[in-house]
């Protein structure tokens, strides 16, 4: 079932309601005075969830915006330099 926000007219604090989708209400009582406060327009709650799918958007998402620092290149499968043993090779300027 949706949430929807609402705001009374006074100064009281935004509420927050559950009403089915096929039914919203324009407005809603407030809780704390008891005037009609109107639904506001809302954000959807697209990232909402704990699917597998999520939190690797979550994952994706913070590694982006702080990766991890990395301070030595990681151990693997590192193939060694091929050394020519052409003797012209020798020659050449080295960077």
């Amino acid at each position: 079932m949706p949430s929807y926000t609402f705001r009374c007219r006074q100064d009281c604090v935004d509420f927050v309601e559950q009403h089915p989708i096929a039914a919203p209400p324009d407005t809603a009582a407030c809780p704390e005075c008891g005037d009609p406060a109107r639904r506001m327009i809302g954000k959807p709650a697209l990232g909402a969830g704990g699917s597998s799918q999520m939190r690797l958007q979550d994952a994706t998402r913070a590694s982006a915006e702080s990766p991890d620092v990395v301070t030595n290149i990681p151990a693997g499968n590192r193939r060694a330099t091929r050394v020519s043993t052409n003797p012209l090779h020798r020659k050449l300027p080295r960077p």
